[in-house]
Parts: C-alpha cells; structure tokens; sequence
C-alpha cells in the first residue's frame, strides 16, 4: 500500500498536539508527577512535583539525576523525617520493583502520600500528594471521635439513641449499668422490643407491667414529640427517661435513677407541710384541708371543726424544761390519732394548740363523743422523765352547715367556743353558741377602746409608797396604772392589762408608762426611788427594752440608780438566756432590777442563782396569811432569811393591818408596802407625800406606834 505524503508531512504537528494535551492535563492534575529512567534520571516532572519540594530550574530539567534531587532535599529541609529508612524502602522498591504507596512526614511537617509505579524499561513513574490537611481532619475526626466516646462514657445519665426503625444506634456504659445488662448482650441494630426484653431479663421490671409500658415507649416514639416522665420501678427505684425526637425519624433517650431525688423532695414536702416535733400537718397544709370543707359541704356532707388547746401545759414547761413541753406534745399528738377516725385531719397550729377536721358525722353527737374522748384520754396522767405529768384540755366545738358553710368560719367558732369551755373552768367541750360572736366583737371593742385611750391620753398614773423599815422613812413610789375610760370611768390594771397584753398593746402602754412615771419622779427627793413594772412582752424586744429604758431616763433627767424595774418569773421563762442578757445590760446602766410576786411560781430559786436581782418582793398572798398561817409566816420568814443571806432588799407586799407590819419587821424586813400606810396617790399628791421627810412626820409616827 501506497503512503499518503500529506499524513508524513503532518505527522509531527499531531505529535506535538497530543504532547501539548498530555502536558496540559499532567500539569493540572492535583498531585505532584515525576519520571525517571532506567538510569535514575528525570524525564519529566509536573509543576506540583515541583512547588511541593520546592525545586530549582536545574533539577527539574530531563537529564537530571535522581540523587542530585534527593540531595537537594536533604539539604533544604523537604527531606522526609527518618530518612535512612526511607532510602532504605526506596531502594526495595527499585530492586523488586513492587508497587507501593508509603505515607511520609517531610522535616517541614507536612504529610506526602507517594504512589511507587515500576515501568518495563527499568524507570518509574511516582506521584506525590500532600496530604497534610487529610491527616489533620482524620486526627481531629479521631480526636472528636475520642471525646464523644469519653463523654458518652462518663455521663451520670444512661444515653441511647435508636433509628426511624427504632434500632438501636448508640448507647453508653451508665445505661447497661443502669439496668444491670451485659454491654456484649446489647448491640447496635437490635429493635426496641429486644433491648426492652434485655433490661426485663436483668430484672427491670416497671411498675405497671412491661407490655404497658412497652407500648407507652412505641406510642411516645410515633407522636415524634420531646417528652419527659418518671418510671416506677418493681425493685423500688425511680427512672426519669427524657425522650428528644431527632430529625431523621429516630430519637435520642437519657435515663436517670431519681430515686434518692424524689425521696428527699419527697422528704422536703413533707417536713414543708408538717409539724416538724409531732409530725402532724402544720398551719400550711392544715389551710388546703380547711379550704376544701366548702367543697365538702357543698355536697351534703356534715362536717365538724374541733380545737383543742392543752390546759396546765405551761406548767410543765416551768417545772420540768422545754423538753418535757415537747415531749408532752408528742404524747398529745399521739391521742389525738389514737380518737379521730380513719380520713379525719388533725394538725398542730400553734404552740400547744391542735384542730381536727372531722367528717362523715351522722349527728352532731358524733362531734361531741369525739371531743369527750379526747378530753378524758388527754386528761390521763403522763409519763414524762420518770415524773407523773398532769395536763387537761379544753375543746370547742363547729359543725357544718349549722355554724357555718365554708372551713374559715367554722375554724373561728370553734376557737371561740373552746375559750368558752376554757374560761368556765378547762378540761371540757363547747359547742359554738351565736352569743360567743357578740363576746368577741365585746373583745374586739374593747381592744379598739384601748388602743384609743394611749392615743387620747386616757391613761393616768398614781403611786404607792413603799417605807423603809429601818429609816421609817419613805424610800420608794412603785408606779401603777389607771384607766380613765370615758364611759366605765376609773377602770384598775385588772380591768385592762390582760387585754393589753393579749392584744400587744402592753408594749407602747409601758413604754407610756416608764417615760411618764421617769417625768414624775424627777420631782422628788433625791433619795425616794421610782418602781415601774415590766411585763413579759417588753423583753420580746431584746435590745429595743435598754434603749426605751435609757431614752426615758434621759428625756426625763432622772439618773439610773433612782430607777428599779420589777419583773415577774415569767419574763425568765419567755426565754431564759435572752432575758437574762437582757436583764444584765441594764444593770450596767445602774437600774436596778426587782423579782415581783416572789414565791408564787415554781422556779424562784433557780432565777436567784442565775441573775443578781437587786430586791425581791414577796406576795401579798403570803404577807397577809402571816398572822393565822403557820404555813405563811414560814414562807414570809424563809424569803427575808434568803434575801438577807444573798445580800438583796426584801419588800413585803399588801401590809393592811399593825399585826403584819410588826411580824416582818420582827423578821428583818427591809421594806414595806400597802394600804396600811398610803394607798396609791395622784402624782400631785405623792410629790407632796414625798416631801415629809422628817421622822415626826405622819408616816414615821405611823411605823414608830407600829413598831
């Protein structure tokens, strides 16, 4: 066959046209490319194989040694790290001509994956690609991978997470501990039903039964909502499982073991709502209970309130300590459950007040036993501290609808009544009566009128003096109390002061009275001496007490050691360390601090060796049973002895008669006070009272025919 002279002619323009193509394509291609010869020289390299160690124009020429490249790499830091062994593996791979990929790190850090190709004539063709960033990103994958792994791992919360076709996906170590199963039993792609039934073999049994909640699991899984809720379980444990929908379908579930949680909020709710002594509801949780009587009412039910309130329980207090009170109220609460029956409420509202609910009642009667029961049962003697302790209690009496239809009205009845049954004499039962409303709306007047008299400057003061038997010379005024109301007119402290006091009026009235009184006696002798009175509620103030104290005395210009306040065992009682404190820092002002009714209560020698008092007085009771009571004049000598042993006055209250006057001073007495010698008198008249000073004068001569 003939050649066509035209195909010779453009032979070398397609050469070069398709070498052109071939250049153009290993140019851009994204790895470096490079050629050797049988005899270790380059034929070719692309501009890759170039940039990426850097080479100069000599080395990248064809003709250019292989060793001279390598040379140029060590020398300028592309050289791959531990290059012995490097030259080591390529020098294998020319020798067995193998085809290979090896993976190294160049000195400057980077990553180069180079792929070994053998050709027949004895060369090669390699090609090289950096593949730093890929190794970083599979690290930081690792790395992550790690984390998620280590996070999953240490979570407190049991993790799984299942697929659209409710398989298993994921879970972590807390949820196979959770459940007691064996991590190797429990699988990725395992169905919801079987990881259930792996938990059910490990002995997780919820409450309910597994089926149910099996199918509350696959009913939670169809709505696709995020949800959350507790699960029961059989060995007494409480899951809390939060179930999060995820976009593909599937969801994500953590489970937590709330047991001891839930117990102690369990706990924190109940200690919220009861007697933290008797365990009773409180006033918090006895309201939801009252508030629900309307309800109750409403549907016909007959329903009936009953308060009770301890009688003599201060006693116990006083005589055997605050943990005998305690313990008293422990034994009450016990009674009160032992009477009511099954779904009636009782709880404690107060110190030593109780209520019980009680419905159901078929007859009013019904009430009334219940009540009778816990008067007698209460009523029974006590076993506190080896000692045989006696209290009672008072009960009042509501029942619904009669006295009211709602809870709160019924609650005030009863309380009324109660302090009905305990005004006529304690240890009974009340029922409401209409005329109690009209006693209280008299209390509340009264309080009202009260409350106006310091406001109108109703209230007057007059005084008592008190002789020194030794100097037969007046030595003291006590300060008292009169109201001027203007409808009863002239009303004594026994009239008003346990309203006072009941009400908190005693506090503001006192404070009257010790700035008044301080006024008064600024304008006596210097050596006459001013008593006023304190009551119990005064030392609830704490600190307010010395600054009203000091504040009066100051207003006044009367100096402190012309001042004497006069306590009861009571105000020790309130609250034994503080009154105490109390009691010593206005002693450090100079006044000087009394024991009032000295003998009347149950602990007064206790108080004697816990506080210096300065004076003690002995009750009227035993000054006036001295004349025809052995019993009294042992009483009257034994106080004088123990005040002159312990260095304090002693003041004999109530002197009517020359008999009683002769006996006390006979016994050593310092002081004297009654209608024997002046009843209380106008300030007006007790300044001028105080001003006969000498020993003819009217009282001395009184004391001198006495003595």
């Amino acid at each position: 066959m003939s050649r066509d002279p035209s195909a010779e002619i453009f032979a070398p323009a397609r050469r070069r046209q398709e070498m052109s193509i071939f250049e153009a394509a290993v140019q851009n291609i994204s790895e470096g490319l490079c050629l050797f010869d049988a005899a270790r020289n380059l034929v070719f390299c692309n501009q890759r194989y170039i940039d990426i160690y850097k080479l100069p124009p000599e080395l990248t020429r064809p003709g250019a040694r292989h060793a001279d490249i390598v040379t140029y790499r060590l020398e300028h830091g592309m050289e791959p790290t531990g290059r012995q062994e490097f030259l080591a593996q390529h020098e294998e791979l020319l020798r067995d001509r193998k085809a290979e990929q090896v993976i190294v790190t160049l000195g400057n850090g980077r990553t180069i994956a180079i792929r070994h190709q053998p050709l027949a004539d004895g060369g090669w063709v390699a090609t090289h690609s950096d593949v730093t960033g890929e190794i970083e990103r599979a690290k930081e994958l690792q790395l992550q991978s790690f984390r998620f792994e280590a996070a999953l791992d240490n979570m407190t919360q049991g993790l799984c997470m299942f697929d659209r076709d409710k398989r298993l996906v994921v879970f972590n170590r807390r949820y196979a501990e959770m459940y007691n199963i064996s991590p190797d039993k429990v699988r990725p792609g395992m169905e919801l039903s079987e990881v259930l039934r792996q938990r059910l073999d490990a002995g997780n049994k919820p409450i309910g039964g597994a089926n149910v909640f099996l199918d509350k699991r696959l009913d939670i899984a169809a709505e696709h909502e995020p949800c959350a809720f507790d699960v029961e379980m059989a060995d007494g444990r409480t899951i809390f499982i939060r179930h999060q929908p995820t976009t593909d379908g599937g969801w994500v579930a953590t489970h937590e073991d709330v047991t001891e949680q839930r117990r102690q909020w369990a706990q924190i709710q109940h200690l919220a709502a009861h007697d933290p002594l008797t365990d009773l509801p409180n006033r918090i949780l006895f309201e939801k209970h009252l508030a629900d009587v309307q309800v109750r009412v409403q549907r016909r039910e007959k329903i009936g309130v009953l308060c009770i309130d301890l009688d003599h329980f201060k006693n116990v207090n006083d005589e055997l300590g605050h943990a005998a009170g305690d313990a008293a109220l422990k034994i009450a609460s016990r009674i009160l459950i032992d009477c009511v029956r099954e779904g009636d409420v009782v709880a404690r509202v107060g110190g030593d007040e109780f209520v019980v609910i009680a419905g159901h009642l078929e007859h009013s009667e019904d009430a009334a036993l219940l009540a009778r029961r816990i008067v007698e049962r209460i009523s029974e003697p006590m076993e506190i501290e080896g000692r045989r302790v006696l209290i009672g209690a008072s009960v009042g009496i509501a029942i619904a609808p009669l006295d009211g239809e709602d809870g709160y009205s019924l609650l005030k009845r009863a309380d009324l009544a109660m302090y009905r049954a305990k005004s006529e004499g304690r240890g009974a039962y009340n029922f409401y009566q209409a005329d109690l409303d009209a006693a209280l709306q008299g209390r509340r007047n009264f309080e009202t009128s009260l409350r106006n008299a310091l406001l109108n400057d109703e209230f007057r003061l007059v005084f008592q003096p008190l002789l020194n038997l030794d100097s037969q010379r007046v030595c003291e005024f006590e300060a008292l109390l009169r109201w001027r109301h203007p409808e009863r007119g002239l009303l004594g402290p026994a009239a008003f002061i346990a309203a006072a006091e009941e009400s908190g009026l005693i506090v503001p009235i006192g404070e009257w009275v010790l700035r008044h009184a301080c006024r008064a006696a600024v304008e006596w002798p210097e050596h006459i001496s001013l008593a006023v009175n304190l009551s119990p509620a005064h030392f609830k103030k704490g600190r307010n007490l010395v600054k009203h104290v000091k504040s009066a005395l100051d207003a006044a210009g009367l100096a402190p050691t012309r001042l004497e306040l006069e306590i009861t065992e009571s105000v020790l009682l309130a609250d034994d360390d503080c009154a105490v404190r109390t009691l010593h820092e206005l002693k450090q002002l100079g006044v000087r601090i009394a024991l009032d009714d000295f003998g009347t209560g149950y602990s007064s020698l206790s108080y004697l060796r816990r506080f210096p008092f300065d004076k003690i007085k002995i009750d009227r009771s035993f000054v006036q049973g001295c004349e025809d009571s052995a019993d009294g004049l042992a009483i009257v000598k034994a106080v004088i002895v123990l005040g002159r042993s312990l260095g304090m006055t002693t003041t004999a209250e109530g002197v009517e008669t020359d008999a009683q006057l002769e006996i006390i001073r006979a016994e050593g007495c310092t002081e004297a006070q009654g209608f024997l010698f002046s009843k209380p008198l106008p300030a007006k008249a007790a300044k001028e009272f105080a001003a006969r000073l000498s020993p003819t004068d009217e009282v001395a001569r009184h004391a001198k025919v006495a003595s």
